[in-house]
C-alpha cells in the first residue's frame, strides 16, 4: 500500500505577519535614528551665547613691587585683567601674585594671577556685582595691570 504523505499548503498569513514583522522593524530602526540625529540639527539652546561682548575699561595701573589698586564697581560680574610682570631683579624670579578683594569688607576674593618670574597673559574671572579693588604682591617685578569689564552689545555695533 502506498504510503501516504502529508501535504500542507502554505499559509499565506504567515508570510504577510513575517513581512510586516519585517516592515515593522525597519520603521523602528528608522524611527530611532531620526530621534538621535534630531538634536543635532537643530539651533543652539541658548542664544546668548552668540550675543557679542564689548569690553568696558574700568581701569589701569602699573608700579614696583608691592601695590594696591583704588576701589572701583563691578556691575556684571565678568571681568578681565591683562597683566604684564617685567624687569625681574632676583636671581630666583620673583613672585606675582594678584588677588581681587571686596572693597566693603576688605577680604580676598580671589586669585587672579599666581605665578614666578616675568611674563604676560589675560586672565577671564567672574564675580558678583560689587565694589572691588586688586591687590599686587610681587618681590622684584615691574608690572602693569588693565582690567576690563564685560558687557552684553545687543544689537549695538562693537566699534563705538
Amino acid at each position: 500500500m502506498p504510503s501516504r504523505r502529508s501535504f500542507q499548503l502554505p499559509n499565506p498569513c504567515h508570510s504577510i505577519t513575517r513581512s510586516l514583522d519585517d516592515s515593522i522593524t525597519r520603521f523602528g530602526l528608522l524611527l530611532l535614528a531620526l530621534t538621535l540625529l534630531a538634536p543635532a540639527c537643530r539651533e543652539p539652546a541658548n542664544p546668548a551665547s552668540r550675543e557679542a561682548v564689548a569690553w568696558r575699561p574700568v581701569g589701569s595701573w602699573s608700579g614696583h613691587g608691592n601695590g594696591q589698586t583704588g576701589s572701583f564697581s563691578v556691575e556684571t560680574g565678568a571681568l578681565r585683567v591683562r597683566w604684564q610682570a617685567t624687569n625681574d631683579r632676583s636671581a630666583g624670579g620673583s613672585a606675582f601674585t594678584v588677588w581681587l578683594h571686596s572693597a566693603i569688607s576688605g577680604r580676598p576674593l580671589q586669585v587672579v594671577v599666581d605665578r614666578r618670574g616675568t611674563g604676560s597673559d589675560s586672565v577671564y574671572l567672574e564675580d558678583e556685582p560689587r565694589m572691588s579693588y586688586l591687590v599686587v604682591e610681587s618681590g622684584d617685578l615691574d608690572w602693569t595691570l588693565t582690567l576690563e569689564e564685560a558687557l552684553r552689545a545687543e544689537g549695538e555695533s562693537m566699534t563705538k
